[in-house]
């Protein structure tokens, strides 16, 4: 196998030849084995271990072992003590999820301390399909069911090829030791039921069950690349970006057939789950809007507007008399000057005599009216909105400059006819909404 793991790092794992890299090592048979394997191909790496506190003395001894291993192999190794049980209540994750997350970002953060581009872990062909099941019993899409990939930006999986059968093999022929985690017989957890109870009935179907399903996969991620391609091409043709939004004409998805597929496709990537709610999204009334947990799509007129959910600024910023500028929610400056020059919508110019400090920036609010600069009357907010047919995004992005209760200026848009510069101001007050 030694032989066979050096000729298959040369053609598909160049890069771990040409410099130091980071390898995951649990202490159990698969990073034991990978190590061994590295070490005796001559490659240049450091141990990582993570000790999770989660199964008392077991857990010291694992991360003493991982130690000794790396002082019998003359390797750097670095070793980190996570409480996770405290993290996943914080953070309200599994356990699972926990420890992978605390895992990966201390390891990106050794990376990038040490100056290392790649880390590397050894999960190998068993894994694969264990990962295949689990998604294909949550309902992914094809994307789910085309496996953990050999090779990332940042991550290499050369054992992926080999099974725990050969791994094993490897291990008892060179004699290896390595630790055994008990908790990994424990079928409570999805993973640990599907290796124990599914896999070995699915072996027995065909002793080449995991050969014949690796080329499956394979076929299936050549499959998934070619509808990827199919799917940029089209984002190209209707993702219309508009600032932070992006604009899908509802006519040109009309024609998209199967449509449901279609849209899994272009916005799955997003976060979206409920996708009856998305197809109705297409002849929905306006304002109707579909949310996952990172996006929203929002029907208006004869698009889909596509945002990220962002956290809500404060509601309200003040502005003292004194004040020469603001820097949040907006960059905007205030100076005296002797006359009207530069124009735009990024600057208006009011009476400072009209106004009443503090000066406030905030959102607009249901029943806000204003006196639309150049016309007779007063104006509701909303129906300005509306009647320059402003999406609903755009109007809960909307600042107002307001004077007491007052509008002033709906900012980048129409200032108030009762702030404006006339023949008796004797204070002329420029606010700028810098870029």
């Amino acid at each position: 196998m030694l032989e066979e793991f050096k000729n298959h790092i040369k053609i598909s794992f160049p890069h771990l030849r040409e410099g130091k890299f980071l390898l995951a090592c649990s202490g159990g048979l698969d990073s034991v084995v990978l190590t061994h394997l590295c070490h005796s191909a001559g490659l240049d790496f450091a141990l990582a271990h993570c000790n999770f506190n989660l199964r008392g003395d077991a857990s010291d001894g694992d991360e003493a072992f991982v130690k000794k291993l790396a002082e019998d192999l003359n390797k750097e190794c670095y070793v980190i003590n996570f409480n996770t049980v405290d993290y996943m209540n914080k953070n309200k994750v599994s356990l699972q999820m926990a420890a992978r997350e605390l895992r990966y970002d201390w390891f990106q953060g050794l990376m990038e301390q040490k100056g290392w581009s790649t880390l590397v872990t050894a999960h190998h062909a068993d894994d694969n399909l264990e990962t295949f099941l689990i998604n294909l019993s949550r309902g992914t899409g094809i994307d789910g069911l085309t496996g953990i990939p050999e090779k990332t930006a940042s991550i290499s999986r050369p054992l992926l090829k080999y099974s725990r059968v050969q791994l094993e093999a490897y291990a008892e022929e060179r004699n290896l030791e390595w630790r055994e985690d008990l908790s990994n017989q424990e079928t409570k957890y999805l993973r640990n039921k599907i290796r124990h109870q599914i896999v070995p009935l699915l072996k027995e179907l065909h002793p080449t069950f995991l050969t014949n399903f690796s080329q499956t996969q394979h076929f299936l991620r050549q499959t998934s690349g070619i509808s990827q391609d199919h799917i940029n091409h089209l984002k190209e043709q209707l993702f219309r970006k508009d600032n932070e939004v992006i604009k899908i004409p509802i006519s040109e998805l009309m024609k998209l057939n199967p449509l449901e597929g279609y849209l899994y496709a272009l916005l799955h990537e997003y976060g979206f789950m409920e996708w009856n709610d998305v197809v109705s999204l297409l002849t929905a009334m306006g304002g109707k809007e579909v949310r996952s947990k990172t996006h929203r799509l929002l029907k208006h007129r004869e698009y889909l507007l596509l945002e990220e959910i962002s956290v809500s600024p404060e509601s309200e910023y003040a502005i003292r008399e004194e004040d020469k500028e603001l820097e949040e929610p907006l960059k905007i400056s205030f100076a005296i000057v002797d006359k009207i020059q530069e124009t735009g919508n990024t600057i208006l110019y009011v009476d400072k005599e009209t106004l009443k400090y503090p000066l406030t920036v905030r959102k607009w609010r249901k029943g806000d009216y204003f006196y639309p600069f150049g016309m007779r009357g007063r104006k509701k907010v909303s129906k300005f909105f509306k009647d320059i047919k402003m999406d609903q995004i755009s109007k809960e992005k909307q600042w107002l400059l307001c004077s007491a209760d007052n509008v002033v200026w709906i900012m980048g848009k129409r200032g108030d006819d009762r702030f404006k510069v006339t023949d008796n101001t004797k204070k002329i007050l420029k606010i700028s909404i810098q870029e």
